[in-house]
């Protein structure tokens, strides 16, 4: 059995699930029929997006992070290169989510059938009406986990979450998610939450209940603000390889430097057509399935 042990954001990250624009998007004429209907801001440019998304792998890969690659499937949209959302990682193997978005209910089944090929262990499988999906789950330490409560995960799915980890956990923490810009797009907690070490979190205030804020400040958890002007450009999602190191969107100085006065290292990357016209930064871009803790 493939080993899979990830209920940590920022151990030491060796084994990733990732799916390519090739395999997700297959071709040009493709994404030019689909990005409208699934709400992209604008047509990614499908070869430009490639060369991102290999320099995206390169960067991973120089850590010593082995990445599996997710195939090509009929049945999934554009939207199946953000892997994150369907599935969640614990330290026994993977839950698989069932979507918020109806055009990406596909995507779970096509993950079950990957881990199944690929002899990874899974654990649970979230069953409609319950919703919940992969970027709306942060592991706050190895017995905690947040869960952002909105358009994406619903309390069924929520409630089936906790029956399947059972004693994995000690406490679930609902996070109330506002209506933003609504349930075509997407605002998973993730999108506002982004942990850096055990005790360093990334977060965008604006969008998150004052509850959970001072939830994070009573476990000693120091908390860095992205400013309002980066918040659109993705700078809240940040992808940890390890304690203090991790990678982000280029074109967020502000926080990059914020990040980095808190002796974090990072990397950036290109995401002009990979992460900002679908909304998604290098964790949904990312399915981690074993940390070293």
């Amino acid at each position: 059995m493939n080993r899979v042990e990830c209920n940590s954001m920022v151990d030491p990250l060796l084994r990733v699930i990732m799916k390519s624009p090739d395999n997700a998007w297959k071709d040009i004429s493709n994404v030019k029929k689909k990005w409208k209907d699934l709400h992209f801001t604008s047509e990614p440019k499908f070869d430009k997006a490639v060369f991102q998304y290999n320099t995206l792998i390169s960067l991973i890969e120089s850590f010593g992070t082995e990445i599996l690659m997710l195939p090509s499937d009929d049945e999934t949209t554009l939207d199946s290169i953000y892997i994150r959302d369907a599935g969640i990682a614990t330290s026994k193997g993977i839950i698989i989510c069932s979507m918020g978005k109806e055009s990406r209910k596909n995507e779970p089944k096509a993950l079950k059938n990957f881990l199944f090929h690929n002899n990874i262990s899974v654990v649970g499988e979230i069953q409609y009406p319950g919703i919940i999906e992969g970027g709306d789950i942060i592991w706050i330490n190895k017995r905690t986990i947040a869960v952002g409560e909105g358009y994406r995960t619903n309390k069924e799915g929520i409630q089936q979450l906790k029956d399947i980890l059972g004693n994995e956990v000690d406490d679930i923490i609902p996070v109330p998610l506002p209506h933003w810009l609504g349930p075509e797009n997407c605002l998973h907690l993730m999108s506002n939450v982004s942990p850096i070490d055990h005790n360093l979190f990334l977060i965008y205030p604006k969008l998150l209940p004052a509850r959970f804020i001072e939830f994070l400040k009573g476990l000693n958890i120091k908390l860095i603000n992205v400013p309002d002007d980066e918040y659109e450009s993705m700078a809240c999602n940040v992808l940890s390889l390890a304690p203090k190191k991790c990678i982000m969107m280029s074109g967020n100085p502000i926080t990059q430097t914020l990040l980095e006065s808190n002796n974090v290292e990072v990397f950036t990357y290109d995401g002009s057509e990979i992460s900002l016209k679908g909304a998604g930064g290098p964790t949904c871009l990312t399915r981690p399935i074993y940390r070293q803790g």
